[in-house]
């Protein structure tokens, strides 16, 4: 009876895809979600996607940088920028929601359309440009969901950057302002230097402009009562020099963990017509054609730091076969987005239901 279930769910979501697919993505993603919260809110409807679709097995459970994960696969940032949406994605069988990217002030980022599918390549590129409520909005409203929801065994991250009006050089004011603001609201936090949306913030990732930005919150870190695990986000798109810049950091600023990788402005091997990818312009590119690269580097941080730092996986993971391809580079949890986007609610549980 369940797997009928499952399958019916199944094919009622491809159904649905095929039909959303034909309106604007952004749009469609609002639409969705906020349609999904109204079916939490009734009492048997929210039982039956949570015994649908969400996560119960214990012998999932990973500790990681101190924290207890129900299950190692999370739900990736840029997916629920504003916390709208935690109760329900944790609904849906996700162990970790990470949030964001957060700004000290909110912003509207780029100009739409800004977000577009590539289906020929199970592919999205977007140009979103950290659009955000804000750090003082987000991190009430995470505050308010804790008080909501005290028995909530979800682990939620804050992913933060810098504002666009910010010059590099203030970068770190930045960054130290959405630390300060979240620090008692999120479980860890996640450094973004490297989405290709926001003009100059990859250069973030040179080694002497992010030892600026992680030893600061390093410094107000080692303050609080209780430390927040301290992550960086990474470009897929470093060179072997540039990986060894990062695993040298990260061992020397004792950072918790590594989250790779963040998208592509790669545009090769892809199935989509190049005269669409020209039209859509600018952008980064996630999802399957992202899986083998961000496999790789995941490997060689893996090799590099020679297990002594957890690294995120994030980048192509739509099954569960993309998930043991991460995991067993070197991974210790995964992340998922765009394939959530294309698989559906059932996700998670398709992936946790044969690790």
């Amino acid at each position: 009876m369940r797997l009928q279930t499952y399958l019916c769910g199944a094919m009622m979501y491809r159904l649905l895809r095929t039909v959303l697919f034909y309106f604007p993505p952004e749009a469609v993603h609002y639409f969705s979600m906020n349609w999904m919260k109204r079916f939490c809110s009734i009492s048997w409807i929210k039982k039956w996607l949570q015994q649908t679709y969400g996560v119960t097995n214990p012998a999932l459970a990973k500790k990681v940088f101190g924290l207890s994960f129900s299950n190692p696969v999370g739900l990736g940032a840029g997916f629920d920028k504003n916390a709208l949406y935690l109760h329900e994605l944790e609904v849906l069988g996700f162990g970790a929601v990470e949030i964001g990217t957060v700004t000290p002030l909110a912003q509207d980022g780029n100009p739409k359309p800004r977000l577009f599918r590539l289906p020929k390549d199970r592919a999205l590129i977007n140009r979103m440009g950290f659009n955000n409520d804000g750090a003082d909005v987000i991190a009430s409203r995470v505050a308010a969901w804790r008080t909501q929801n005290p028995n909530s065994k979800l682990i939620v991250g804050g992913n933060i950057g810098k504002n666009k009006i910010t010059a590099n050089e203030d970068a770190w004011k930045d960054y130290q302002i959405c630390f300060e603001k979240l620090f008692d609201v999120v479980d860890y936090f996640v450094v973004n230097v490297s989405s290709p949306n926001t003009p100059g913030l990859r250069a973030l990732q040179d080694k002497d402009a992010l030892h600026t930005i992680l030893s600061n919150l390093q410094k107000i870190n080692a303050t609080k009562n209780t430390p927040k695990p301290l992550l960086l986000k990474i470009a897929p798109d470093l060179t072997d020099a540039q990986l060894d810049d990062i695993i040298a950091l990260s061992t020397e600023l004792q950072l918790d963990g590594l989250v790779a990788t963040n998208t592509t402005i790669d545009r090769r091997g892809l199935y989509t017509n190049e005269e669409k990818i020209e039209a859509i312009g600018m952008g980064g590119l996630s999802g399957k054609p992202l899986t083998n690269r961000s496999t790789d580097v995941v490997r060689y941080l893996a090799k590099g730091l020679n297990g002594q730092i957890p690294i995120i996986a994030s980048g192509g993971i739509f099954t569960e076969e993309d998930a043991s391809n991460k995991l067993n580079a070197g991974a210790t949890l995964v992340q998922v987005w765009t394939g959530f986007v294309y698989e559906g609610p059932a996700i998670v549980k398709n992936i946790c239901s044969k690790l």
